[in-house]
């Protein structure tokens, strides 16, 4: 059985943060640790370049799992914060499930850490609770290769979809003339071939 093609939409989608925390971070090694920071701060760039409800979370945090890394609480100061006291799950947390439906939105983008845990979990609630569930598979990190495919095999199976953020980004932009220097400098802040890209195009758009 396939999941029909869903097709993110910027008017449709809020983005969840889930345990991106500093302690937890130092349990990432799928990826490498820069990379890994990297690409979350670059969904949390998407998140605000599209305006899309952004909400954040922790577990524990008083605890050996740390608090958010500070970076995205200084991106979203004004977002819903939602430190969990102890629930693994984050949709075990009243106020958390609170938020994400006061946004009005049916699609939520996933991220965070660890991924077969602070991430499957929610994402497996909330598809059984109706909602349209993209996990970001490179801003979301965990032990190894065994564990994050074994998450990502159990989150597929049941209707979650899997996409990297460069591609969260260019199904919501949906169309390049809707605007190429904005996207084109988060892309080239990320992206370190793009930004050769975006050189290469900026200096020939110059000298027409």
């Amino acid at each position: 059985m396939t999941t029909p093609y869903k097709r993110l939409d910027k008017d449709q989608a809020a983005v969840l943060l889930v345990d991106h925390q500093a302690g937890l971070l130092s349990l990432v090694r799928d990826f490498d640790p820069d990379k890994f920071k990297n690409n979350v701060l670059a969904l949390g760039a998407l998140a605000k370049y599209f305006r899309l409800p952004t909400i954040l979370t922790t577990s524990f945090e008083n605890g050996p799992n740390g608090p958010i890394v500070p970076e995205l609480k200084e991106m979203f100061p004004d977002a819903p914060f939602i430190p969990r006291p102890g629930q693994i799950n984050a949709w075990d947390n009243e106020e958390f499930v609170a938020a994400i439906r006061a946004t009005g939105k049916k699609q939520l983008i996933i991220a965070g850490v660890v991924t077969e845990v602070c991430v499957a979990f929610p994402a497996l609630s909330a598809i059984e609770a109706g909602f349209e569930v993209f996990v970001v598979t490179d801003a979301s990190g965990t032990f190894n290769d065994v564990t994050r495919h074994s998450a990502w095999d159990r989150m597929s199976s049941a209707g979650v979809q899997l996409m990297s953020w460069f591609a969260v980004a260019c199904e919501l932009h949906r169309d390049w003339r809707n605007d190429v220097e904005g996207l084109g400098a988060l892309f080239s802040a990320h992206v370190p071939d793009y930004r050769n890209l975006i050189t290469s195009f900026s200096t020939l758009t110059q000298t027409r």
